[in-house]
This record gives structure tokens, C-alpha cells and sequence, in this order.
């Protein structure tokens, strides 16, 4: 039994909000370099250098890469022979929050009720997805969501009949509605099966995976590159300028579902998807 003081998870969850939201993951930035290698239209190239300008100064400035430092959405898989003392665990991870944000001078966008909208003034609660693992590690992901990308989002209740094309056709029609809201050039995560909200969490996961990394098997692996050419023959651009970078990747994660459904839903993260792990041991 690993024996783990939840103060610890704080301050893990603490240090996660700040650097999540001050350094860009690498697969990112080497998609975004990638993608500027291989732009062919010159305003495109433009708006990608001035990108790549904004994430090098937020590193160099200690700062946020963007002035939407969203919602903490908190990932804890956590070993089944971790074992917890101190306080809750929840209240730690909202505590983190709390701090990260406060320390971080990082902007607080988070309302505590929905119609209402007064500003909880701390960033808190953060939303928190908990999965128990074998083990007795805790691994702890911290993915700010600005909302700019999460309201382009979008979920389509499908019937078996539609297939993978169907599949395909929702997708796009997502991405095209959302255009250049997201702060293209995007990061497209789908997720496909289990119910209506299992396949939400899917799509949200799918953007966590390394930009650089195809789902293991080739049926998915060649609809995300499948998707990743049609989404970029749409021409939206860098910043909706047009070009020929519309998204950076495509990445879909699935689950088994009902004989009567295909549940499909896309999760799209601007070109600054960020998010930092840590592993407590």
C-alpha cells in the first residue's frame, strides 16, 4: 500500500495549472513546425510565424501562452494500492486549483452556476475524471479547456446504419460549422461509442494523446489521417485566413456500445491544446 498525503496532490495539481498553461506540450510545437514547413499560401506562413512568436514569448516571458487560461479539467488515474490521507481528495485537487491559479496570475473564468454567472473568483471547481488503475501510482494530467474551442464542439447521435461514412460526415460537418472560431489550426479529438456521455469523455481524452501518435489500430489509424485530409482540404487556415492548415492532427479514441447506437463526438482544442502530467510514486 503506497501511503499518500493528499497535500501532495495540491501542490502537484498546483504546479500542473501554471505549467499546462505556460508551455506548450512538444508534439504541439512540432506539429505547428511541421505544419509551417509544408504551407504553401503566404499569409498562412505569416499567421503561423506569429504563432510560434506568441508560444516562444510566453516561455520566455513566463506567461500564459493564451489570455484564456480555462477550465481545469483534472485527469487522476489512481493504482489500486494508493491510499489516500490527510483530507479529501477532491477538496485537494479544487485547492491545487486554487493555488495554481492565484500563483500563475492566471485568469479565473469559472461561473458557479450556469444562468447565474457570478465568477467563483478562484478558477474552481475544476472539472475531474478519476479512473482506478492497477498499481500504486497516481498519475495526475491537468488539461486547461479555453472555451473558444470548447463551444465549437459538437455530438451526434448516430444509428449503426450510418456507418463509417456517417461517422465521417458528422465530423465534418462539426469542423465546418466551427470554421475559424477555435483558433485553428485545430487539434481534433473524436470519440466514437460506449453512451452519450462516455463518448464525450472519449473525445476529451483523445486530445491528451501525443499529436504524433495514430490510434493502434489501422482501421482508426487511416480514418484519422482520412479525416486529417479532408479537414484540411476545407481551407479554413491558420486563424481562418486560409491555407492549408486547418488542423494539426486527428486522433479517435473508441469503446464498445449498445447494438442500437453509434454515439460520435468531437472535441476540438485550438492550436494551444494544452495540458502537463505528473506520476506520484
Amino acid at each position: 500500500m503506497n501511503e499518500i498525503d493528499v497535500s501532495l496532490v495540491r501542490d502537484v495539481v498546483a504546479e500542473l495549472c501554471i505549467k499546462s498553461n505556460r508551455k506548450l506540450p512538444e508534439d504541439i510545437e512540432c506539429s505547428l513546425n511541421c505544419a509551417l514547413k509544408k504551407e504553401t499560401g503566404d499569409l498562412a506562413v505569416s499567421v503561423l510565424k506569429e504563432l510560434e512568436k506568441n508560444i516562444e514569448a510566453a516561455e520566455k516571458l513566463d506567461i500564459p501562452i493564451c489570455q484564456d487560461t480555462g477550465m481545469a479539467v483534472v485527469f487522476l488515474e489512481i493504482g489500486q494500492d494508493v491510499h489516500f490521507y490527510g483530507g479529501s481528495l477532491y477538496n485537494a485537487v479544487n485547492d491545487g486549483v486554487r493555488i495554481g491559479y492565484e500563483k500563475g496570475l492566471l485568469r479565473k473564468s469559472v461561473v458557479e452556476d450556469p444562468l447565474n454567472r457570478l465568477n467563483t473568483g478562484d478558477n474552481t471547481p475544476a472539472v475531474i475524471h478519476t479512473v482506478i488503475t492497477d498499481g500504486d501510482e497516481v498519475k495526475i494530467t491537468v488539461a486547461p479547456k479555453g472555451f473558444g474551442s470548447e463551444n465549437m464542439s459538437g455530438m451526434k447521435m448516430l444509428t449503426p446504419a450510418h456507418g463509417r461514412q456517417g461517422v465521417i460526415d458528422a465530423v465534418m460537418e462539426i469542423v465546418k460549422k466551427a470554421s475559424n472560431n477555435p483558433c485553428p489550426p485545430m487539434v481534433i479529438g473524436i470519440g466514437i461509442g460506449g453512451d452519450f456521455e462516455q463518448c464525450a469523455l472519449l473525445s476529451k481524452i483523445a486530445l491528451l494523446r501525443n499529436s504524433s501518435k495514430r490510434n493502434e489500430n489501422k482501421f482508426y489509424a487511416d480514418m484519422e489521417e482520412e479525416l486529417l485530409s479532408k479537414i484540411n482540404a476545407l481551407g479554413i487556415g491558420p486563424q481562418g485566413f486560409g491555407g492549408d492548415t486547418t488542423a494539426l492532427c486527428v486522433n479517435i479514441e473508441t469503446a464498445p456500445t449498445h447494438i442500437a447506437g453509434l454515439p460520435v463526438a468531437v472535441n476540438i482544442g485550438c492550436h494551444v491544446t494544452r495540458h502537463a502530467t505528473q506520476v506520484i510514486k
